[in-house]
């Protein structure tokens, strides 16, 4: 798939993972923000909707039964089994606004990103850890979504997600929103600016530039 799409000019991927509370919803929401051509990709998930979030807006919320449907039928580029809860993400959603030359970025865990390496090998991938243990603690706490257990259990799987840092492309450490948002924002251009998509881009300047003969 990513030789067939790197043929045309379609919109990149991008993966953005990191572990619960570091803040990754945060940045990505201030991409989209300051670059309108980038789209989320709304997940499919099988844990219940939390206070204040929207089905197909926050995420297409379905039941087991009918995720494992989607299993079945090839839907998902990707999709993990996440604190006992199911999550994947849409081939056709994705698939669609890349078509269209929109970017899609995925909030994913590092079992997601690991799969999406796989299958689109162009992609590229963002973790993002947060400045220690205790601000991470702190951010979990203040968000009011989870029992106490849950956040116990997530600081318990810290040290977990964070042993696959290595598998990524990039490293943003969150100490400073602002600064994280800006490392965020300058990946995405970077990847825009890559010799082989500007090549196709500007293929007409580059040939008078250089005095190729035109077809």
């Amino acid at each position: 798939m990513s030789s067939e799409r790197e043929a045309r000019d379609c919109g990149a991927l991008f993966v953005v993972s990191a572990p619960s509370g570091a803040g990754k919803t945060t940045l990505v929401k201030a991409l989209t923000e300051r670059d309108a051509n980038v789209a989320i990709s709304v997940s499919h998930t099988t844990r219940p909707r939390r206070r204040g979030e929207r089905n197909g807006v926050d995420y297409h919320f379905v039941d087991v039964p009918q995720f494992r449907r989607l299993i079945e039928a090839d839907a998902f580029l990707e999709h993990a089994c996440v604190f006992g809860h199911l999550y994947g993400t849409s081939q056709e959603s994705v698939h669609r606004e890349l078509d269209a030359g929109r970017d899609v970025v995925l909030e994913i865990d590092w079992q997601g990103a690991r799969q999406i390496r796989k299958r689109v090998p162009d992609a590229v991938s963002i973790f993002v850890v947060p400045p220690s243990r205790d601000s991470l603690r702190r951010r979990l706490e203040a968000r009011g979504q989870d029992s106490s257990g849950v956040i116990a259990q997530r600081m318990r799987n810290v040290v977990a997600d964070l042993s696959h840092f290595d598998e990524f492309d990039y490293l943003i450490v969150n100490d400073s929103i602002e600064r994280a948002a800006d490392d965020l924002v300058s990946i995405a251009r970077a990847r825009r600016l890559s010799s082989a998509r500007q090549i196709r881009a500007h293929r007409r300047l580059i040939d008078d530039l250089i005095g190729a003969p035109r077809p």
